[in-house]
């Protein structure tokens, strides 16, 4: 075994406790960071690029047809093939946590659309279940099991909040184990079965398990109930007939007390385990060599690498599989550093460099790795690490843009790109600026209809300044499909007669009244 350390060199600081990570074709991805996506990368998936030992991060572009899918920490993920020895696959991702420490009980399947040099594009489409739905939950494992020409996927494990009825204002975010429940999820018909075994008593979490054909292994995990790290080691045997399927679970000896340890895969047969913790405050130094054969399973202690002082005397340490027999290992950094929350990242490799070579896995695994995040509202009495993972290969042009966190605001952009009306032409990989104020994004504006939606102005034919106008004058504006029944259903307005000013009145000739000696003084004077 060799280790080596590498420097990231961009937006270290998303690199925190909670990633999990995608491999297709050598490449390596991850998502979930601990906050919501920037504007730069919306999707939250990220590229991790290492060249000359330095880690770039790169973003990742969705589908049109995609779902949303929210940067998801502690999750369980494991890879799906359409068969054992089919090269395209997807994965599997349920639970987790969100930036608001809200616990997901979604399922998503993630695969590959396209792949160029300066672009990659993704589908995330969310699958609905009936029947016995797992609640929401992390730090839990998910795996693919074959058997009679079936395939299945098994859940277990996992941590979630107390439930509502037995909260206090003291208790609120307090987490508990979930039931030590055996999840059958049957994606094809859409139906998830559970099954309480008599083996298993305790919930446990962020534990090892293992895949190979109709078995799963789990190993280690801790348990919060009883505060201890499970030394057994647990088979799980799944037969999938025509009719019912049968579970079976037993316990094997030659267990490990361990949790939020590592596993990868470096040979057809052999799995090498690495780090986790034997306590709260005591890491685990040894590694072990995990041979799988005949249906049998054997544990044997392996010499690990010469480990740093760094590595020795800190107090947390996390990490994941990246594949080939390599791990991805990262520990706290020092509080002196310029760049806050910033870890050092070492790669172990657990092959000799005449074995690295490309590898069909047919064998799945799975693990849930951990670390303390004192950056969380919630307490966790276990350290929880983040699932992470880099590949030494990357995109053989350089020039390919690098995420920069500093660049914009923190807000996600997902919906820029939604299908607005029916003769939406809007495309994140087509689209280019139309008005003066665009930049990396669609202008919209919001349609008073009903509860309001977004709409591409674009779309709705408007002009620069009509945009301009609407966006800083203080009116209601209606799409192009609400604007005829908005004005069916618009009371006309009262009109207000304008008030004339009323005319002045004609003034009366006054006459003057003569008394009778008067008017006979006059005749006579008239006629005289």
């Amino acid at each position: 075994m060799s280790l080596q350390m590498i420097s990231t060199i961009s937006n270290s600081s998303l690199l925190q406790p909670g990633f999990s990570l995608l491999n297709f074709g050598g490449h390596v991805f991850f998502f979930g960071q601990k906050g919501w996506p920037k504007r730069s990368c919306p999707t939250g998936v990220f590229l991790l690029d290492i060249k000359q030992n330095e880690l770039k991060m790169k973003p990742v572009f969705f589908s049109k047809d995609s779902c949303y899918l929210p940067p998801l920490r502690y999750p369980a993920l494991c890879m799906l093939k359409s068969n054992a020895r089919a090269d395209e696959h997807q994965y599997i991702i349920h639970g987790g946590k969100t930036p608001n420490n809200d616990l997901s009980d979604k399922i998503y399947f993630i695969s590959l659309v396209s792949k160029t040099s300066k672009k990659i594009i993704f589908q995330c489409i969310e699958k609905d279940l009936g029947g016995d739905v797992p609640e929401a939950r992390y730090g839990h494992t998910i795996n693919v099991v074959h058997s009679r020409g079936k395939s299945m996927s098994v859940l277990f494990g996992g941590r979630s909040y107390t439930p509502l009825a037995q909260r206090t204002t003291e208790t609120w975010n307090s987490v508990v184990d979930c039931l030590p429940s055996v999840f059958l999820i049957d994606f094809e018909f859409g139906c998830c079965t559970s099954y309480m075994l008599p083996e298993l008593q305790d919930g446990l979490s962020f534990h090892v398990s293992i895949a190979r054909d109709d078995t799963i292994y789990i190993l280690g995990g801790h348990s919060l109930q009883n505060n201890t790290r499970s030394p057994n080691l647990y088979k799980l045997k799944i037969d999938l007939p025509l009719g019912s399927p049968a579970v079976t679970c037993t316990i094997l000896p030659g267990g490990i007390s361990v949790s939020s340890a590592i596993v990868t895969q470096i040979s057809d047969t052999e799995f090498v385990l690495v780090g986790g913790y034997h306590s709260d405050n005591q890491k685990r130094l040894t590694c072990n060599t995990i041979v799988l054969e005949d249906s049998k399973i054997e544990i044997v202690e392996s010499v690990g690498p010469e480990w740093t002082p760094d590595i020795k005397h800190c107090r947390m340490w996390f990490g994941c599989d990246m594949g080939k027999g390599s791990v991805l290992l990262g520990i706290p950094g020092a509080n002196k550093q310029i760049i806050p929350d910033a870890n050092y990242f070492y790669i172990l490799r657990c092959k000799g460099a005449e074995e690295d070579k490309e590898e069909e896995l047919i064998t799945q695994t799975c693990s849930q790795t951990s670390s303390e995040d004192p950056g969380d509202s919630t307490p966790f009495e276990d350290s929880e690490e983040f699932c992470f993972s880099a590949e030494a290969n990357s995109f053989d042009a350089d020039d390919a843009d690098t995420y920069n966190e500093d660049d914009e605001e923190d807000e996600s952009e997902t919906g820029y790109w939604i299908t607005c009306c029916a003769s939406c032409n809007i495309d994140i990989n087509t689209w280019v600026p139309f008005y003066s104020t665009e930049l990396n994004k669609p202008a919209m504006i919001l349609c008073s209809s009903g509860t309001g939606h977004w709409v591409h102005a674009q779309c709705m034919d408007l002009s620069e300044t009509m945009l301009l106008h609407l966006s800083e004058a203080n009116v209601k504006y209606f799409c192009n499909e609400h604007i005829d029944l908005n004005k069916g259903l618009q009371t006309p307005q009262k009109v207000m007669c304008l008030k004339k000013p009323p005319m002045k009145p004609l003034r009366k000739k006054k006459t003057m009244k003569l008394s009778t000696s008067t008017k006979k003084s006059f005749l006579r004077r008239l006629f005289e």
